[in-house]
């Protein structure tokens, strides 16, 4: 068995930021995905990369560095469910205004432009989610990036089906009128 031998330093600096930030790094985790062991999986990815990086390069902004991993970590597992988020988000056909975001996110060339501006969606898209009541921001993840269907919802919280699709309505109007303003801003140059 061969092991890695990881300077003291390094180790007391991960030793240092479990302690400072593992709590509150999990809770940020735990609001963004549908179940704990998914949570503590992405956390469990997110502390072996930085077990990696400081060993070969030191981060100024400790903080900062893990919040970001560990939202891209959850972007990665949401964006299989893109395509369907999309279908959601855009507006009624008889909305005014109406804008199309999939012809941006979904498209087949794999830039660093259509790159960045995937992240910049899903990283709006999840500061958007945050300024959203609790109830209507679950709703919306469990329906829209977990996948579970209203009923097991209703199901597994009490609450019944008409109450959790008009929190969820209530939801996808915020954020398309946060989007849309992302898109102004995409499409202006």
């Amino acid at each position: 068995m061969i092991t890695a031998v990881m300077p003291e330093e390094n180790h007391k600096t991960i030793i240092q930021a479990i302690g400072a930030y593992g709590k509150n790094l999990l809770g940020f985790i735990r609001r963004r995905v549908k179940n704990d062991a998914d949570a503590e999986d992405i956390l469990q990815d997110v502390w072996y990369q930085f077990s990696s990086v400081i060993n070969s390069e030191p981060i100024e902004q400790t903080g900062a560095w893990l919040y970001k991993v560990a939202r891209n970590k959850i972007l990665d597992k949401h964006k299989k469910h893109t395509e369907t988020l999309l279908d959601d988000m855009l507006p009624e056909e008889d909305e005014d205004n109406a804008f199309d975001f999939k012809s941006i996110l979904m498209t087949e060339a794999n830039t660093p432009e259509t790159e960045y501006v995937r992240n910049l969606f899903w990283e709006q898209l999840f500061i958007a989610l945050d300024e959203l009541p609790t109830e209507q921001r679950q709703v919306f993840i469990w329906h829209e990036l977990d996948d579970i269907p209203f009923s097991e919802i209703a199901q597994n919280t009490g609450v019944n089906v008409q109450t959790l699709v008009s929190r969820k309505r209530y939801a996808v109007v915020h954020l398309r009128k946060r989007l849309k303003q992302l898109y102004e801003e995409i499409t202006q140059y």
